[in-house]
């Protein structure tokens, strides 16, 4: 072998991806079924809009308010077996080496990232699984709200969505901050919880340099208060009607 490497025909191709799955194996029915007796034991849940989820094909971005460690397992458990479809997560590369839960994680449709890697890549494990025709749920906010209302959002949801042309269906989700409060250990139980599910809709955000930014903005503070419709007006925060839109 020569200082300057392998030859081209020496090199070894990189492996090809192997697709992402669309149908929800044993693993996550069974996980889901699990998610649903353990969440009705500890609160009443109702449900609305979910004849919204029925017959939807192809790539689908999932978007919903963020206060509990509760959130994702609620939509997982109980939106999953009305799609009838896998739902894609992203989550931090370092669950990997929990015990158990690190491979679980994996064959509940998590995508795992490296902690602290630029959002280039998340950007990039989140459009490839629209692209590729599949449900991806994400919270815009980025994060749990300390005061169980709206956060600001960031642009990324826009942007995934402008790119993909995927359909937005926005959920929102009450009570779950009093089921599974930030900042505690385990669930308590006798929380009301509402999951509510509204209309799928695209944005579209047109114009180049400063005119885009202006409507990229606009655009996710109609993703955003597309789920402030669905929620409490003390759930609204920022994107209350009678609040200014987030610069």
């Amino acid at each position: 072998m020569s200082a300057e490497g392998p030859s081209r025909a020496q090199r070894t191709p990189a492996a090809p991806r192997a697709p992402l799955d669309d149908r929800p194996g044993w693993i996550i029915r069974g996980t889901d079924a699990f998610g649903r007796l353990t969440c009705r034991a500890l609160a009443t849940i109702d449900f609305d809009g979910l004849e919204h989820l029925r017959g939807v094909e192809g790539p689908l971005l999932i978007v919903a308010n963020h206060v509990s460690n509760v959130d994702a397992p609620l939509i997982g458990s109980f939106l999953t077996p009305v799609l009838g479809r896998r739902i894609h997560w992203l989550g931090k590369a370092e669950a990997l080496r929990w015990p158990f839960i690190g491979p679980m994680l994996v064959r509940n449709g998590v995508l795992f990232i490296q902690r602290g890697a630029t959002d280039i890549e998340g950007f990039r494990a989140a459009r490839r699984v629209l692209d590729e025709g599949h449900v991806l749920c994400i919270f815009p906010e980025g994060t749990r709200s300390p005061t169980g209302a709206l956060q600001a959002a960031k642009e990324g949801t826009t942007i995934l969505a402008q790119r993909t042309g995927a359909p937005i269906l926005p959920v929102g989700l009450v009570g779950t901050r009093r089921m599974w409060p930030r900042g505690r250990t385990l669930p308590r139980s006798g929380a009301h919880v509402s999951v509510r599910v509204g209309l799928p809709f695209r944005v579209e955000v047109d114009g180049t340099g400063a005119a885009r930014k202006v409507a990229q903005a606009a655009a996710t503070t109609m993703i955003m208060r597309r789920i402030a419709e669905l929620l409490p007006p003390d759930q609204c925060g920022v994107y209350g009607e009678e609040t200014p839109a987030p610069p």
